[in-house]
């Protein structure tokens, strides 16, 4: 009987999740379920199985719309009707072709059900259709059926379900009206329109009784034509799919064939392993473990295709970072895949790949943000588009966007919205419209608002991807699947994960820049030079981390120092602890401690002693709960990892996670523990699995970081160039060239006769990139440096506008930054020159001179220079000042401590004055706001501020600039701030002073 059902993927329309579509169904004693979602096959695999737990038929499809215009539904009758529904989507979505009138789908494989307006004068008629064609009649259109012949096996009934049931004890007339689900349904209609509820069309929405219609209800209103009732069953029952989820679907070999896999990954594997060991007896006997276990799950393909795009990447000279769980595996190190070494940090392989492991195991390769889609288009080319496609992800309703959406549908005036937005705790008044706006951004949150693309999710499967999937064409241009993670997990289709990251591109182009200006060659992948060098070590004992992937912000730069942290376990360590739920868990500054007191330790059992001990007894890594799990209550390898899994979510609330739970208390049990033992090692494993990596994903970052740390110890100049022209990083690019001009470079505004696009070095000389200009466009630059390149610099201001077709405005901003100081001449001779020569060119005949005529002379009086016009102009088109920026401020200096002072005043109340870099804010654990502030000294140094709800609320920052601060010095573990109890802002100096 329902054979047109949706779910809130019917995006902005359907108001049911995919489960309480299929226990509603249930719950009217519905024998079969189609699913039938707009355009969208998203949700199919989660209904089946919901159907499946329910013991319904799960039927798969789709309605078919042109924008709001019914066309017709799409039935699977087996798993190639399926794949052919989702080829027919995808090929219409991706080309943006409107639907036919008529598909053509083979009758063997779908069902196609039209609507009644099918069978009016002048369309379709029932003799017109063929065998798997039918016409669909909804129960509100059953009197258009007087008259018809409905026993020639064309009409079935069409309950069309789009939102919940009004309640059953509600008899009045206008039940469907008053709907609430119905009025949710309108509302997210209104969104999807951007239109005032009050100005909805009809055509814009469903009709109000879209909802599940009882089977006895249905058989009443058609009791006159029972041959429907008889052939939707018949339809529903020759819909018969079924799908295996726990077989693989992702590419099952490589070569053509899974014992030339076997082969070639063996071979290639012991290739590695002599470079990497040249000869190491327990390294080899784990590669031979390793390629068994690899075998014995059916990962051979997996590794290889991952290794090929690897191979690709270094033909292409890309740098590129393994890292993930797949960093615990020896054999990825062999292959280069990844750059840790599992031996060094003793990382286990079953955190990766073990023989009891449910999940897929998946590998995450970061590439430079520049070279990254090459690397994916490759991927297209060398598996096929049919099998190939980025994994999809769902962009969801949350509250300020929701309420910010509701309240413009219903009309509220921007202030009340904001007002709803800004206090959702706040008594409201007496308005059913505000009311009602915050009772339906609840219901909405999580409904999936569109489909998006997953940051680096690529699916390469061994029949075509349109066999689980619509594939569409986001703006990025290459396809992307309509399942997301977590659905491509359920039926087994595994993800390779390349991903994208400005630090690479750091590296990248600090190598490049290096070999360009000092004539080096970089080997960029000798880590274990880098990893007992004392220069690094020192620069990261000082945390002097500034553009060094992963270590710069303040947080971990504090955490490199009370740790006291030179070298690379340590490192490793810092690199999860610093993770947000570990520090308002406590847990980073139990570390801390225990670090400074390793003899004060106090062990809660010895075999925790024995397990955690290189990590001062607290589990920092996802592999520690993993161990706890497995040697201190017995739990095996694949129970402990989905106990891993579920505290970092993805089970959290699910019937398994509460199994394997009780399985560890059982275990805690058997091994004699007391309860209290076991009840507080769960809630540390459970505090801290949510937030931690795992060791070789924490690993890789140190390497990585390891890398800039190197570069930015012997190459300082480049590496803040290349930071700069990522524009990556973890602060704004004005901290960049403040870094840069710390390092003794001397850093120039854009020149157009030396300047490049992006900034450029010679020497120690930098020329700041025109691409930091505001307003310039880069059409034009472009331009003037291809013209530069063909012709020769330019020699003056007409020789400029003689060779480019450039506007005064454009000009205006070359002049003020400084990009024709070659002229010698000062930015208000020129501007005026310049508009000299734009006036003159106004009133010249059309035509092209045959000979540049000389520039005219003139003499101009003698027009006022102040010190600051440079910086002022800079701030206006840079954003920031390349001249020092405390020559702009207006307050004597001198009457401040800098940072260096702090530790003789611990204790202490110090002034001090300082150029803002960053804030953060914080919540206390009453919910009241805070604030961590961190600014330049004077000196250019790095103080960091504390300022608690009192002060932050009497002294709040005010943006970018100068601020004076008053506050108690502070340490702890060696780092000093300042508890801020007084801060105003400080101006700046006017141009007019000399």
């Amino acid at each position: 009987m329902y054979l047109n059902c949706k779910t809130y993927f019917s995006y902005r329309y359907g108001t049911f999740t995919t489960e309480e579509l299929v226990k509603a169904g249930a719950a009217i004693g519905a024998e079969a379920l189609a699913l039938t979602n707009i355009n969208c096959t998203a949700d199919a695999w989660d209904f089946y199985e919901f159907c499946i737990q329910q013991g319904i038929r799960p039927v798969l499809g789709a309605e078919v719309r042109n924008e709001d215009t019914f066309c017709y539904l799409l039935l699977a009758k087996n798993l190639d009707g399926f794949a052919a529904i989702n080829r027919f989507l995808s090929e219409h979505l991706q080309t943006k072709a409107p639907f036919p009138q008529r598909p053509r789908l083979k009758a063997e494989h779908v069902r196609i059900i039209y609507g009644m307006e099918t069978a009016a004068p002048g369309a379709l008629r029932p003799g017109d259709l063929d065998e798997h064609e039918l016409i669909g009649v909804r129960p509100s259109e059953v009197n258009k059926l007087y008259g018809k012949n409905t026993t020639g096996g064309k009409f079935v009934i069409r309950n069309p379900v789009s939102f919940q049931a009004p309640p059953a004890d509600d008899n009045s007339r206008d039940r469907n009206q008053k709907n609430e689900s119905y009025r949710l349904h309108r509302l997210l209609r209104a969104i999807d329109k951007n239109t005032l509820l009050t100005r909805q069309q009809p055509e814009d929405i469903a009709a109000a009784d879209e909802f599940f219609h009882t089977q006895e209800q249905l058989t009443a209103v058609f009791a006159h034509h029972p041959t429907l009732i008889t052939r939707t069953k018949e339809v529903m029952d020759t819909c018969d799919l079924s799908l295996d989820f726990s077989t693989d679907k992702t590419l099952q070999t490589y070569t053509g064939s899974k014992k030339e896999d076997r082969k070639l990954l063996r071979q290639k594997a012991l290739e590695g392993f002599r470079y990497r060991y040249e000869a190491r007896a327990d390294a080899l006997e784990r590669v031979e473990k390793e390629l068994g276990i690899i075998d014995q799950m059916g990962f051979n393909a997996f590794f290889l295709i991952t290794w090929d795009v690897i191979r690709y990447a270094q033909s292409r000279g890309f740098y590129y970072v393994g890292r993930g769980s797949g960093a615990n595996s020896i054999v990825a190190y062999c292959l280069q895949i990844t750059d840790v070494d599992p031996m060094e940090l003793n990382l286990y392989f079953e955190r990766f790949l073990n023989p009891k492991r449910s999940s897929p195991p998946d590998f995450d390769i970061d590439f430079s943000w520049k070279d990254r889609d090459e690397v994916m288009q490759y991927v297209f080319t060398k598996y096929g588009s049919e099998r190939v496609a980025l994994l999809g992800m769902f962009s969801t309703f949350q509250r300020n966007a929701t309420i910010r959406e509701l309240g413009k549908v219903c009309g509220l005036p921007k202030p009340e919205i904001d007002a709803l937005v800004d206090s959702p705790k706040a008594p409201l008044k007496e308005d059913r419209y505000q009311r009602g706006i915050q009772h339906y951004s609840e219901r909405m949150i999580n409904f999936p608002n569109h489909g998006s693309v997953h940051p680096g999710g690529m699916l390469i499967s061994e029949k075509p991807m349109y066999t689980y999937t619509v594939v569409e064409l986001p703006p990025k241009g290459l396809p992307a699947a309509q399942i997301d993670l977590f659905l491509a997990e359920k039926i087994n289709l595994f993800k390779l994960d390349l991903l994208s990251q400005r630090g690479l591109g750091h590296i990248k182009d600090c190598i490049e820049l290096v070999r360009q200006n000092k004539g080096v060659s970089i080997d960029i992948h000798d880590v274990e030079t880098f990893k007992h060098d004392p220069l690094v070590a020192a620069r990261i004992r000082k945390a002097d981390s500034i553009g060094c992937f992963y270590i710069e912000s303040p947080g971990m730069r504090q955490l490199l120092q009370k740790l006291r942290c030179d070298d690379y376990l340590t490192l490793v360590a810092a690199s999860s602890i610093i993770r947000p739920g570990v520090a308002q868990s406590g847990m980073m500054r139990q570390y801390i401690h225990r670090f400074h007191h390793p003899a004060a330790i106090e062990y809660l059992h010895p075999k925790l002693e024995e397990l955690l001990k290189e990590t001062f007894g607290v589990m920092v890594y996802q592999e520690d709960v993993i161990k706890v799990a497995h040697y201190f209550a017995g739990l095996d390898l694949g129970e402990a990892d989905v106990l891993r899994r579920a505290m970092s979510g993805k089970y959290r609330g699910n019937d398994r996670f509460r199994a394997i739970r009780d399985r560890f208390f059982e275990g805690c049990k058997a091994k004699g523990y007391e309860e209290a033992l076991s009840a507080e090692v769960w809630r540390q494993m459970e505090s801290f699995a949510g937030f931690s990596f795992s060791k070789a994903h924490s690993a890789s970052f140190a390497v990585e970081s390891y890398q800039s740390l190197y570069l930015k110890t012997y190459y300082p100049m480049e590496f803040m160039v290349a930071v700069i022209n990522n524009f990556g990083g973890f602060y704004r690019t004005e901290v960049y060239f403040h870094e840069l001009k710390g390092t003794g470079a001397t850093v120039l505004p854009p020149c157009v006769n030396e300047g490049s696009y992006e900034t450029s070095i010679k020497g120690s000389t930098v020329i700041t990139g025109f691409n930091h200009v505001q307003g310039l466009e880069e059409k034009l630059v472009k331009t003037l440096l291809a013209e530069r390149a063909h012709n020769g610099i330019f020699t003056d201001v007409g020789d400029l506008v003689d060779r480019v077709a450039i506007t005064p405005e454009q000009m205006n901003l070359l002049i003020r930054i400084g990009a024709l100081r070659f002229t010698g001449k000062r930015k208000k001779e020129l501007l005026w020159e310049a508009t000299f020569l734009y006036k003159k060119k106004q009133r010249q005949p059309a035509g092209v001179a045959l000979f540049r005529e000389q520039p005219a002379r003139w003499q101009l009086p003698d027009l006022a220079e102040h010190p600051l016009d440079d910086a002022y102009d800079e701030m206006e088109l840079l954003g920031f000042p390349l001249t020092n920026v405390w020559a702009l401020a207006d307050v004597d200096l001198e009457a401040f401590k800098t940072t260096s002072d702090l530790p003789a005043c611990l204790g202490q109340t110090v002034t001090m004055i300082g150029y803002l870099v960053i804030t953060k804010q914080a919540r206390t654990q009453k919910g009241e706001s805070m604030m961590f502030g961190t600014f330049f000294d004077k000196r250019g140094d790095w103080v960091d501020t504390v300022h608690f709800p009192a002060s932050l609320a009497r002294f709040p920052f005010q943006g970018n600039g100068f601020y004076v601060f008053t506050g108690k010095v502070i340490e702890e573990f060696g780092v000093y701030s300042v508890d801020v109890n007084a801060m105003r802002k400080q101006g700046l100096k006017g141009r007019s002073i000399l």
